[in-house]
């Protein structure tokens, strides 16, 4: 990994091609890896641009559970810092960003519910 180059860990819209052609303006290359401690729930998303991106009114969300059985699956991304900066931008305020340890070891940055 480039100095340069922060991990984005995603289990939702940001894995869908057409969200990251809009937010990025490329195909993010990424492998599967999983969130242990965490549940998944859906959130309602009101933001129009955000819907119409991605398509969907319901987005998943994340949150701890306290319980190390639970896991959320995804696919952990190399961004740049800019990159980062177009997915912050994307997320609403519903999610907040957090640096969590996956289950392959690797530190990443992931929205949760805020």
């Amino acid at each position: 990994m480039a100095d340069d180059t922060v991990l984005l860990f995603s289990y939702g819209t940001l894995q869908q091609e057409n969200v990251q052609l809009a937010s990025f303006g490329r195909l993010l290359t990424g492998r599967a890896d999983a969130m242990p401690g965490y549940r998944c729930d859906m959130l309602e998303i009101t933001d129009p641009e955000v819907i119409r991106t991605s398509g969907k009114r319901f987005h998943p969300v994340v949150s701890e559970s306290g319980d190390p059985a639970d896991e959320v699956a995804g696919t952990l991304f190399e961004l740049t810092p800019e990159e980062l900066a177009a997915a912050d931008s994307y997320e609403v305020a519903d999610y907040r960003r957090v640096m969590v340890r996956l289950r392959s070891g690797a530190d990443a940055w992931v929205y949760v519910k805020a």
